[in-house]
């Protein structure tokens, strides 16, 4: 697969989106190295704290089905934006600790242009087990 077909993916559920009130719809499509995508969106509920990202909603989906880490290789994420938007915060600690750190994180506008960087680079002091 390549990253058009992550793309169109990720592009493909981003419609289902529940932005009721930000208005800001996010999609994630996480590529496994068995070649398996599992995508994600971004559900807002009244009280912001409980919304959820798309990032952080694909990787849990993968887990829920029994994927580790070892078993996630990208993750692209897009929007409705010509801007490139990258993961929030929380999104960049759960991506620090439940992806390889040299996966790799496409961020993809709604041009279809897109940057690469390594998910290690998002998060370069991140909070992991070790601090604890």
């Amino acid at each position: 697969m390549n990253m058009k077909e992550l793309y169109d993916a990720a592009k493909s559920v981003l419609p289902n989106s529940y932005a009721k009130y930000s208005h800001f719809k996010v999609a994630a499509a996480l590529k496994l190295k068995n070649g398996e995508v599992i995508t994600g969106i971004n559900v807002e509920n009244a009280s912001f704290g409980l919304t959820n990202c798309a990032e952080r909603t694909a990787l849990f989906t993968a887990y829920t089905k029994g994927y580790r880490k070892e078993d996630i290789t990208e993750i692209l994420i897009t929007t409705e934006q010509d801007d490139f938007i990258s993961p929030c915060g929380a999104c960049r600690q759960v991506m620090s600790e439940l992806m390889p750190s040299d996966a790799l994180v496409h961020l993809v506008n709604n041009k279809g242009e897109s940057k690469t960087v390594k998910n290690a680079d998002l998060l370069p002091f991140a909070f992991t087990e070790d601090d604890l």
